[in-house]
């Protein structure tokens, strides 16, 4: 895409960017910098830059990079989107070495199904196999 360029290399990405978006969101609310740190740094995270270093997109999947993925923190910093830099980050993820084979990749959206939707995931076929242990209010605690 002209003018971006993604890379998977984490000491080319601004963590502080990342931290500053995620740490608002209703699904990282309150992240600790370290957290995010640790969680950037034994995944295989993906950041969208301009040409000139700018963060302006990220994405990580959370993966043994042999059987399962989950697809998480993916944001695309609000004034540079609607130009399909979420579009091309999710191809590229998808498309990744790393990442081909798996047997499942998931992910959890509130709200962006119809991107997901396009490079191929589909709602769960039997959720009903699916467990978890949650705690919204994690980063409150800490």
């Amino acid at each position: 895409m002209q003018g971006y360029r993604i890379t998977t290399v984490v000491d080319e990405m601004n963590l502080q960017v990342i931290h500053e978006f995620l740490v608002n969101c209703y699904w990282s609310k309150g992240i600790p910098f370290s957290t995010l740190k640790r969680a950037i740094e034994n995944s295989l995270s993906f950041g969208v830059l301009t040409h000139q270093g700018e963060q302006v997109a990220f994405a990580r999947m959370i993966t043994d990079r042999a059987t399962y993925a989950y697809l998480a923190d993916v944001f695309v910093i609000e004034s540079h989107r609607g130009k399909g830099i979420a579009k091309w980050l999710m191809q590229t993820i998808m498309i990744h070495p790393d990442l081909q084979g798996l047997r499942r990749i998931t992910l959890g959206t509130r709200d962006a199904h119809g991107l997901y939707e396009k490079v191929g995931f589909k709602p769960l076929a039997h959720p009903q196999i699916f467990m978890e242990v949650w705690k919204p209010d994690i980063y409150n605690n800490s």
